[in-house]
């Protein structure tokens, strides 16, 4: 039963592919045997060397995403949640360490493809966007996102290099 598979020591399958959009919109969220061994990969090389650093839980707000999924919440079509490669994580959620703290641990330690400080302010982020691929070059992009209002008076997300 897929309730009970792992992705890696402290992340459920359900976990990982769960999605309030999808149950609503019965869009099924069943990653691809790729995005799968991406998903693992990623949970052992980031998730779960932040978790034995600190000792403590981590939410993932958001991991695997379906191609329909990603379209229908309005995810870059470039995402690598639809290839298992990015995740969402937040540690203020458990309110033990910060997501600065998890953040700042990423740039200085680990191999990251991209990493986002995503939205909060200049002290804390909202959350943490990771991504790392299995194969192929990790580029260790490090970005801020925020929202800016455009011509039409609608706020977008937009991206800056992080000065940190």
């Amino acid at each position: 039963m897929k309730s009970h598979r792992k992705i890696s020591k402290n992340i459920s399958y359900t976990e990982a592919t769960k999605s309030i959009t999808a149950i609503k919109k019965a869009i099924d969220n069943t990653p691809d045997t790729i995005a799968l061994s991406n998903m693992r990969y990623i949970a052992e090389n980031i998730f779960e060397v932040i978790r034995v650093r600190f000792c403590v839980p981590i939410a993932v707000s958001s991991f695997y995403r379906s191609p329909e999924l990603n379209k229908e919440i309005g995810g870059s079509s470039s995402s690598q949640h639809v290839k298992g490669e990015a995740m969402d994580i937040d540690a203020d959620v458990y309110g033990v360490i910060t997501n600065k703290y998890i953040f700042d641990f990423i740039k200085d330690t680990l191999q990251f493809d991209q990493l986002i400080w995503e939205f909060g302010d200049n002290k804390e982020p909202a959350w943490v966007h990771v991504s790392l691929k299995k194969s192929g070059t990790n580029r260790k992009q490090i970005l801020q996102a925020y929202k800016k209002k455009n011509w039409r008076g609608a706020y977008v997300t937009k991206y800056k290099v992080y000065e940190g």
